[in-house]
């Protein structure tokens, strides 16, 4: 049954989105070959964005293109859910796919946090400077150190929710057959890195040490970025395959309709 992200020119546009976000969203990997200062096993990943850095204002502005492209790869794919009939008219009525929708409603959420995010930068980097540490620990920090530990935990609310569902809908109705394979992998995978990032922030908050602080959500950030790739892969997939004669794409609309949610 073919998923309801439109006809093949908007499954390869939302595709296009999906992977211009995940290449942005491993813009850190650049760290590898740039001088940036901070111990990428120890270091927040959103240090490199810090206001201080030299290099913050790119790893700014990639966020923030990596928010907006999977924030309109979500709107575009929650447009292109109305169900199409033979001749080519959109119909009214929404199609019963509720794990599709919510799925792509969350990643709507992840693009938008994330894009918040990117506006609201730390001051400073307290993992390796002492002085941010007790300034953020006496409260003496910005604001946006307060927000941005807001939108980055809806970022990853609306990550992790988006993989669940969107990799239940896959499942369930037969769609993007990489996404059933490797769906169910990567959100295991990412919970407990997930797990492990949240236990660390824990660690670190309370004076105890960072735990691999860095690595785990570096680890985080990665399996989202490789969760938006093979969405992508298989939206490609989905639309280089030859769309279906009219009778067939009825006889499959009217089957889709009277599917329970």
């Amino acid at each position: 049954m073919p998923s309801p992200t439109g006809r093949p020119r908007a499954r390869g546009a939302v595709a296009v989105l999906l992977l211009i976000s995940a290449v942005a969203y491993t813009a850190w990997v650049l760290e590898v070959v740039l001088s940036t200062g901070l111990d990428p096993v120890q270091a927040y990943i959103s240090e490199l964005a810090a206001a201080d850095q030299p290099l913050g204002g790119v790893f700014r502005a990639t966020d923030l293109v990596a928010g907006l492209a999977v924030l309109a790869a979500a709107g575009a794919a929650l447009v292109g859910a109305a169900p199409v009939d033979p001749v080519g008219r959109t119909a009214t009525r929404r199609p019963r796919h509720g794990w599709a929708l919510a799925g792509w409603s969350a990643l709507a959420l992840f693009g938008a946090a994330t894009a918040a995010d990117s506006r609201l930068p730390l001051s400073c980097t307290p993992t390796s400077d002492e002085e941010c540490a007790a300034r953020e620990t006496a409260g003496l920090v910005p604001a946006t150190h307060t927000a941005h530990a807001v939108t980055s935990s809806l970022a990853m609310i609306g990550a992790l929710a988006g993989l669940a569902a969107l990799t239940v809908a896959a499942r369930r109705y037969g769609w993007w057959p990489p996404v059933r394979r490797y769906g169910p992998w990567l959100l295991g995978a990412e919970l407990l890195a997930t797990t492990w990032s949240l236990a660390a922030i824990g660690a670190f908050q309370t004076g105890r040490g960072t735990w691999a602080l860095g690595a785990g959500q570096r680890l985080q950030v990665l399996l989202v970025a490789l969760w938006l790739g093979v969405l992508a892969w298989s939206l490609f997939r989905e639309g280089a395959h030859r769309e279906p004669p009219r009778a067939v794409a009825a006889a499959l609309q009217s089957r889709s309709d009277r599917e329970p949610v």
